[in-house]
């Protein structure tokens, strides 16, 4: 039994481009070929359209100035860089997107105890009291490593 994805090689042996159905490369997201031109614009007009919930604070938190919290911020981004890319694929692109970026980052968005909203959810609404991730300093020979650092073989080797 055949399927659409054994013909993903093209007549001179490629790979299939944008116009047959497959997402644009890697890098490809220029202005002109987004849906939305912004993370705002992603999360008024999509993102808070669809996603509707009971935000109760107890099963599920969610914050009216989301902006204002860098995870949001973060996980919100990368939701529609990843929405941009993957709507292209007409046949799994958008349900990978829910079940790969969507869902996990919205779990962990709306979580009420553990989540970047859990001080939001009371009765005064948004707070901005939790701080960063609590961390001392670490010895900067410690990262001296290809697997930490970008900057770690040419500290290894400074003259090549």
């Amino acid at each position: 039994m055949s399927g659409p994805q054994d013909d993903q090689v093209t007549a001179d042996g490629g790979s299939p481009g944008p116009e047959e159905g497959a997402p644009p490369p890697v890098g490809d997201d220029s202005a002109e070929d987004m849906l939305f031109r912004s993370v705002d614009r992603f999360y008024e007009e999509y993102l808070a359209e669809v996603v509707r919930r009971r935000v109760d604070g107890v099963h599920l938190a969610w914050c009216a100035q989301w902006w204002t919290h860098p995870e949001a911020i973060a996980r919100i981004a990368a939701m529609w860089r990843a929405f941009e890319y993957l709507r292209h694929d007409a046949s799994l692109g958008m349900s990978h997107w829910w079940l790969h970026h969507a869902d996990p980052h919205l779990a962990v968005l709306m979580d009420p105890r553990t989540g970047p909203f859990v001080l939001c959810a009371g009765p005064g609404g948004h707070s901005a009291d939790i701080g960063p991730l609590p961390g001392d300093p670490s010895p900067p020979e410690m990262w001296d490593h290809p697997a930490f650092s970008l900057d770690a073989d040419e500290a290894r080797n400074p003259s090549s």
